[in-house]
């Protein structure tokens, strides 16, 4: 098998996918192009802010992107190229796709209200208040896991003390997207040029930071220095208007991300890399365990994400100008994405065995970027710069999906403590005080700092389970406002149990590990589950760790049982 055809054949179903099932979609569900949007109808400069499609889809994409569209299909590749090419395409089609737009559709249809409002109106207000407690712990463990990522991303020494000149050229070139977001942000909301002048400056913003970044590798910071750095920067950038700084520097972002998928393209298109994966080894793989339900937990972004859900709904619903706008912004975002693992795969695949272990690649993002960057040495581009380029562009987008997540964290806890009948007239102190915005981004942040410093290894278990758990959720709290609302839902139906079959049973076997794992500090895990390298053990968690992980999984899963259980009910009984 040929890497280029796999390319080729990923690409006639996401384009078909959009075209047909798409457009199915907007028919079966209806669009009102005339609508007052909420971005207009509560405008207020701060979460709600029109903006132009192509910002709003960069926003999105950018968010929902990050480095998760890659890790997963490079780690799925032991189970064969074949299942995580089936398991991309079909789910990021009839479960990704249709979770975003239907989440999007509903929270725009809804006065751009989260998930957790579409279950107090069409479910009830103790499910929301789960929903809503679900929703903020699983944001503290994506900040925590995220924050980690980047400060060692960022990381200007290593433990002798010697210089990464790569690290230094990512965190400089990340730096100086942040204020040059800042002034476009300025630029876009003052000036009144067409969006391809916009688009244009845009562009010559994000090849001026690179080429600094490239060039002058000098901002060399330690890990510690990075953790506060970072986490204040998530701080002011949760509470600024999206204006500001979410929407023009996840438009830079945006354009660097297809950048490196347009160049990528272009390398498999030219190399023509042989496909060296098995198309498929077995049900079973020593050391990463049974296919289900470790396949569909690690391929996340690229199939379907619970975290797109609160986004197209937490953030970008808010910034939607037209209703026609929906489609391409959500459903055409998360096709985007599955093409990106599909270049994750035959990357990870182009490689013969022992390959990249040899060549010093030993994670997904040095797999992803050494592979690129060898097809695009072909066409006499330098490996060198290549490589620095494209793991530059990845590790931009962990830091892109930190103040999303954040901001989505703050109003999940803001909304925990909201209700209809309560106005600022009746609201009491307390109430006030959590639900002020700085408060809930200070406590959201505080506990995300404390799980930070236990690394990513011992926090990152739960992102997958948890992640798709909040698929399932998502997928309950559209069927029903679909059905309660006389719109056709049969559509979610089959995701929705799929899901909920895959997390359910992912938890309990994470449960059950965590429980034999206490008393232990050097036990076997399943990489699966746990994101681990292959080959490397938690020898270094600390026990406290452990029962940290499981004091997160036995409450998700306790709250996801019973939203999913009030959701099901409300499905399934007759309208009155």
């Amino acid at each position: 098998m040929n890497g280029f055809l796999i390319l080729i054949i990923a690409a006639v179903v996401l384009i078909g996918a959009y075209l047909i099932y798409g457009r199915y979609l907007v028919k079966t569900w209806g669009i009102n192009p005339d609508a007052k949007t909420p971005a207009y109808e509560f405008r207020d400069g701060v979460d709600y802010e029109p903006a132009d499609r192509m910002v709003v889809f960069g926003h999105q994409f950018a968010s929902i992107a990050g480095a998760g569209p890659i890790n997963g299909p490079i780690q799925a590749a032991v189970f064969g190229w074949v299942p995580v090419m089936l398991w991309i395409l079909v789910g990021g089609v009839f479960f990704g796709a249709v979770q975003d737009f239907s989440s999007m559709y509903a929270s725009v249809k809804n006065k751009g209200r989260t998930i957790g409002y579409l279950i107090e109106e069409y479910i009830g207000k103790t499910g929301k208040k789960l929903f809503l407690m679900f929703c903020w712990l699983f944001c503290i463990l994506v900040v925590a896991a995220f924050a980690d990522v980047v400060d060692k991303t960022f990381m200007g020494f290593d433990a002798a003390g010697n210089t990464y000149a790569a690290n230094c050229s990512v965190a400089l070139t990340s730096l100086l997207f942040i204020v040059e977001a800042v002034g476009l942000g300025f630029f876009l909301k003052y000036s009144k040029f067409n969006k391809w002048v916009n688009t244009a400056i845009a562009i010559g913003l994000l090849v001026i930071a690179v080429a600094i970044g490239v060039a002058f590798p000098v901002l060399s910071l330690s890990v510690g220095t990075w953790q506060i750095i970072v986490f204040i920067y998530i701080f002011i950038a949760s509470v600024l208007p999206v204006w500001m700084l979410l929407q023009p520097r996840d438009y830079l972002n945006s354009y660097l991300l297809i950048f490196m998928i347009a160049a990528a393209v272009v390398g498999i298109v030219v190399a023509q890399p042989s496909v060296n994966l098995p198309a498929f080894t077995s049900f079973y793989v020593e050391g990463t365990g049974s296919m289900f339900p470790i396949l569909f937990v690690t391929i996340a972004c690229g199939a379907v994400s619970g975290f797109h859900s609160l986004v197209a709904s937490g953030t970008a619903s808010k910034q939607i100008k037209n209703e026609k706008d929906m489609l391409p912004v959500s459903f055409g975002a998360m096709l985007m994405e599955s093409a990106l693992a599909i270049i994750a795969l035959i990357a990870v695949a182009s490689f013969a065995t022992g390959e990249a272990a040899s060549l010093g690649y030993t994670t997904p993002a040095q797999i992803f970027s050494g592979a690129v960057s060898n097809f695009l040495a072909q066409m006499g581009l330098p490996q060198s710069m290549m490589f620095t380029i494209v793991n530059l562009a990845i590790s931009a987008f962990a830091l892109t999906s930190l103040d999303s997540v954040a901001r989505i964290g703050r109003l999940s806890f803001q909304e925990f403590f909201l209700d209809e009948s309560i106005t600022d007239e009746n609201m009491e102190p307390w109430r006030k005080v959590a639900t002020n915005k700085y408060f809930a981004t200070i406590l959201t942040l505080a506990l995300s700092f404390m799980l930070a410093k236990a690394g990513y290894a011992s926090i990152w278990p739960l992102f997958g389970s948890a992640n798709q758990l909040l698929s399932a959720l998502a997928l309950i709290a559209v069927a029903v406002f679909l059905k309660k609302t006389k719109r056709k839902g049969f559509m979610l139906w089959a995701p929705m149990c799929i899901m909920l079959a895959v997390t359910f049973t992912a938890l309990v076997m994470k449960i059950t590990e965590l429980f034999s794992a206490l008393g232990s500090a050097a036990h076997p895990w399943v990489a699966g589950l746990t994101f681990i390298p292959a080959g490397a053990t938690a020898a270094t968690l600390t026990s406290w760790g452990c029962l940290l992980q499981l004091v997160f999984a036995v409450i998700l899963l306790a709250l996801g049982v019973i939203v999913a259980i009030q959701g099901i009910r409300k499905l399934t009984e007759k309208d009155a």
